[in-house]
């Protein structure tokens, strides 16, 4: 039987992944700080606690060797040397990286975003062949940089699959984009505010998208770097309408050309100026990818997780990571005042 290590199994990308994989004839040993189990996962999901930051643990659960390696938590060129020194008993790999990689014709990235005229306009779609940041240590982006020039280095020493994720959305998040509007819904807010006349859009990629590129590239082992987004891209006003049907609601949408009229208005954590899409016809040719799930599909559970971790809790206790990235995301007074001037 193929044997498939899955390093970060009960994040939010790894829980999927790995019912997929075990699905598809696998044996896998599901690797995570605290060696927990999925409730979703079939019997024969192995589980092993391992901190990939203590020396030797990834080698002690890789053991004899897998065909496949797995890695949903590589966030630097020191994890991608992880890998690389366990190529002798590993088949090939599968790492998660990012579209934050990606930088425009004039050096902007996702880096410079707040700086005057900083947003980088991408073309759409955008395609594997678009220049990349230069790796370094400054940002998160630049990190993943570098752990795609390690891997890539070693080229069929290791052959690895990159995918680059969109905006991820599903159950466990700990950034879920969803709940800006989730809890407005909760809380009775029935005008919303949307900067750059609500079309903005930034690619989404749900769990399940992804786990379909993990299932097929570990069956196809190869050096590449591949988009992983969802086949379609909605607009914020999409996303936002889609979540209300859900939630059973109507809102109304107040629309304003241009970017956030004041802090904490109608900035939502999608709204940027021009469209981030990304082009999937490279996963198509190489792994034979067709699209699994559309964004409105899988929202239910996504808005149910939501509002399961909220119930009785403070939306930062919740989830602080949120409020760290994004700060007050729910300035109501802010934005009665300026409703009330506009």
């Amino acid at each position: 039987m193929r044997r498939a290590v899955v390093i970060g199994a009960t994040g939010q990308i790894g829980r999927v992944a790995v019912g997929a994989l075990a699905r598809d004839g696998w044996q896998v040993t599901a690797v995570s700080r605290g060696g927990g189990r999925d409730e979703d996962w079939p019997d024969g999901v192995r589980v092993a606690p391992a901190d990939r930051g203590e020396d030797g643990a990834l080698a002690a659960v890789v053991g004899d060797g897998c065909d496949v390696l797995v890695d949903m938590v590589a966030y630097g060129p020191e994890h991608a040397r992880q890998l690389t020194s366990l190529a002798e008993r590993v088949g090939s790999a599968v790492v998660i990286s990012s579209v934050s990689v990606y930088e425009d014709d004039k050096g902007r990235t996702f880096d410079t975003q707040q700086e005057p005229d900083g947003f980088p306009e991408y073309p759409v779609p955008i395609t594997e062949n678009q220049r990349t940041i230069a790796p370094g240590e400054s940002s998160y982006s630049t990190r993943k940089a570098g752990l795609e020039h390690e891997l890539l280095a070693v080229g069929e020493q290791l052959p690895t699959t990159l995918l680059r994720a969109g905006a991820i959305h599903g159950p466990h998040c700990r950034t879920p984009r969803e709940l800006y509007f989730v809890k407005r819904n909760l809380d009775g807010r029935r005008r919303r505010v949307l900067a750059f006349g609500g079309r903005s859009r930034f690619h989404p990629a749900s769990v399940h998208t992804i786990a379909e590129l993990i299932r097929l590239a570990a069956s196809r082992p190869g050096t590449r770097v591949l988009n992983a987004v969802d086949p379609d891209a909605p607009t914020v006003a999409e996303i936002a309408r889609a979540i209300d049907e859900v939630m059973g609601v109507e809102t109304e949408s107040v629309l304003v050309d241009g970017p956030a009229p004041a802090p904490a208005v109608g900035d939502t954590p999608w709204s940027v100026p021009v469209p981030v899409v990304c082009d999937m016809s490279a996963a198509e040719r190489e792994l034979g990818y067709r699209a699994v799930a559309r964004y409105a599909q899988t929202l239910p559970g996504t808005v149910a997780w939501i509002e399961r971790q909220l119930a009785g809790r403070d939306w930062r206790e919740a989830y602080p990571k949120m409020f760290d990235v994004y700060g007050d995301l729910f300035d109501y007074a802010a934005e009665d005042a300026w409703l009330a001037s506009a």
